[in-house]
């Protein structure tokens, strides 16, 4: 080949590379080779832009000028742009997709302010923009800052957002709570700080009109569209009449109990230490429960072996504590409309829920457990280490932590509404007058009633679900697992909002290690009872060495005879010994899956370097042959 067809030949190939580029991002189809989809249009997605009737527009504000200087930010605005692209097209031209760069000093940044863009700042004190706005008729939503570390929920936060602006009206929601889920004001005046309220409340308010409702209440305001009961203490006996006439009526609940909240725990344990009451940390609706059926037990503790969250102890060792149950994506029902996406959550100390036998009730689970799962009861762990929590449970197969439960409910109040108490004294009335007749109530449920039920409380909480971030001057929460995406998807699917459940929880871009955590709790139930039994050994030694060296003559001073101190040598060796032997059993339960992660980065590292001599000798072969 001569000199100036190689020049030809590289030039061309040059100019295919070019061309091929220009293609890729011209044609609007696209291949999704992710195992989430998370570069397709979910069926959610795509059938509420068919329900749109009037023409919406879409104004993307990015600053190219001074958020493209990172690359993390240029990147996450291509990948907006080009899924807002996406919609556009699949809205049959109801949706106009407008790229605005608000550069300073110009009417684009000012209507970005005026829209309620907030501005963001680099660390050089830099402002820009990265925002979208909907405008549907004289109706406009915003999401004010577009940040990477909510990727994973762009296609909802969109989706939501063009679903809002076409909404006259949010749902109304019925919250009752012994929670601080909405934040709590605090007492100044004696040192107490107030609390801040907690994002899941945040996460409801974007879709509905959140109605609080005191556990003192004698009913529930009228016009709710949905009701949410979390953690529910001391309700008036009204109050529960009014809930289970709103179930029967056909109107959805929410309903989640707990066993032991760790949020009154810690109230508790600040209470004891000014000589206060110890607060109730279990929960119940005993009455209710009983009557439509549910079978919930608020002294017993779900903990699994298998799924169990690795914490910290105070030594700065980390240990599986079994009732802090991390549940990935086998744990999730997934044909069922508010699990079907998820991919993990957290637990802490959660129960677990069931229908009693005879109840001709539609169960079905959401959430469960593995089969290595068991129940402990609360008082055993509320002072118990980890480890010990661990040896105590007895695998008995799989729990249900939360469930759909529909069909024709019956009423806990079968005599219509509780009757308010006689005041003391009151003067008896005469023998003949009759008395007020009731008011009539529902004995059964109209038609098919939909109540869901979660056995925990504590997953609602940001300590176990977001992890709080300031970036860039900007305070932002980043989910750390699917618990939001749960309770958000839980709400929606009660509030008939189908097209929004198959969005949630997509392209979660952290992964749980199945095998890595399989082979843990493998290896934590082989070496159990041989800990068990060498920590009794090692206690026992600890025992007698402490109580020989706690020997003291008359004098105080520590008999020191020949046959004492080769007592006390001999123990002490033995308890060095035994030590060893723990730290060695400890040492081997890692041991595979060191094995495993070193195989692992050899495979990384090797792989690309031997697929391309792979295809050389490949290319060069043929090329002889």
């Amino acid at each position: 080949m001569t000199k100036g067809s190689k020049t030809l030949a590289i030039v061309l190939l040059f100019v295919g590379l070019v061309l091929a580029n220009y293609l890729a991002t011209s044609i609007p189809a696209r291949l999704d080779a992710t195992a989430e989809k998370i570069y397709t249009l979910s069926p959610g997605t795509r059938a509420l832009l068919a329900k749109i009737t009037e023409p919406t527009t879409l104004d993307l504000y990015f600053s190219r000028g001074t958020s493209g200087q990172f690359v993390e930010y240029k990147n996450y605005a291509e990948r907006v742009r080009e899924m807002l692209g996406q919609y556009a097209r699949a809205s049959g031209g109801r949706i106009r997709l407008n790229v605005i760069d608000p550069e300073p000093d110009t009417p684009e940044e000012e209507k970005a302010t005026a829209a309620g863009i907030e501005p963001q700042r680099l660390p050089g004190g830099t402002v820009f923009y990265f925002g979208l706005v909907a405008t549907q008729a004289d109706q406009q939503k915003v999401v004010p800052t577009l940040t990477p570390q909510r990727e994973q929920f762009l296609e909802y936060d969109v989706s939501e957002l063009i679903y809002g602006v076409g909404q006259t009206e949010k749902k109304k929601l019925g919250l009752i709570t012994s929670l601080p889920l909405q934040g709590s004001p605090g007492m100044p005046m004696m040192g107490q700080q107030g609390e801040e309220g907690q994002y899941v409340v945040s996460e409801w308010q974007e879709t509905y009109q959140i109605v609080p409702v005191e556990a003192s209440a004698t009913e529930l305001p009228a016009g709710l569209d949905v009701l949410a009961v979390v953690h529910p203490e001391n309700l008036t006996a009204k109050l529960q009449f009014s809930i289970d006439q709103f179930l029967l009526s056909g109107k959805p609940v929410f309903l989640a109990v707990d066993p032991s909240s760790a949020y009154f725990k810690r109230q508790g344990g600040q209470a004891a230490m000014f000589g206060g009451p110890q607060a109730n940390v279990s929960s119940d609706l005993p009455v209710l429960l009983s009557a439509w059926g549910i079978a919930y037990d608020p002294q017993k503790i779900v903990g699994d072996s298998e799924n169990a969250e690795e914490v910290e102890l105070r030594d700065q060792s980390i240990t599986r504590y079994p009732i802090w149950i991390n549940l990935t994506q086998d744990s999730f029902n997934p044909k069922a409309l508010p699990t079907a996406q998820l991919e993990s959550a957290l637990f802490i100390e959660a129960g677990s829920v069931s229908l009693k036998p005879g109840s001709d009730l539609t169960f079905t689970p959401l959430v469960e457990t593995s089969p290595k799962a068991g129940e402990l009861p609360a008082a055993a762990v509320q002072f118990a280490q980890p480890e010990d929590v661990a040896r105590q449970l007895t695998p008995s197969g799989k729990r249900t932590i939360a469930a759909i439960v529909s069909g024709r409910f019956k009423t806990a109040f079968p005599d219509g509404a509780p009757r308010d108490p006689e005041p003391a004294g009151t003067a008896k009335k005469d023998d003949k007058a009759k008395p007020a007749a009731p008011e009539p109530s529902l004995k059964e449920s109209k038609a098919s009633s939909l109540l869901i039920i979660v056995a925990d409380t504590d997953w609602l909480f940001d300590e176990y679900s977001v992890r709080k971030i300031n970036f860039m001057g900007q305070a932002a929460a980043q989910p750390i697992n699917d618990n939001l995406s749960f309770a958000a998807n839980s709400l929606d699917y009660l509030a008939g909002s189908r097209d929004l459940i198959s969005i949630r929880g997509k392209g979660n871009s952290v992964r749980p290690f199945t095998v890595v955590r399989r082979m843990e709790a493998e290896a934590a139930e082989k070496y159990k009872e041989k800990l068990t039994a060498l920590e009794a050994r090692i206690n026992e030694v600890q025992g007698k060495l402490t109580e020989l060296q706690g020997q003291k003559s008359e004098g105080g001073k520590l008999l020191a005879s020949p046959e004492a101190t080769r007592a006390i040598e001999d123990f002490q060796k033995q308890s060095a010994a035994l030590r060893g032997e723990r730290r060695a059993i400890r040492l081997s339960l890692r041991k595979g899956i060191d094995a495993l992660e070193n195989q692992l980065l050899v495979m990384n590292l090797l792989a690309t370097p031997l697929l391309v001599c792979g295809f050389g000798l490949w290319y060069n072969r043929r090329r002889r042959g």
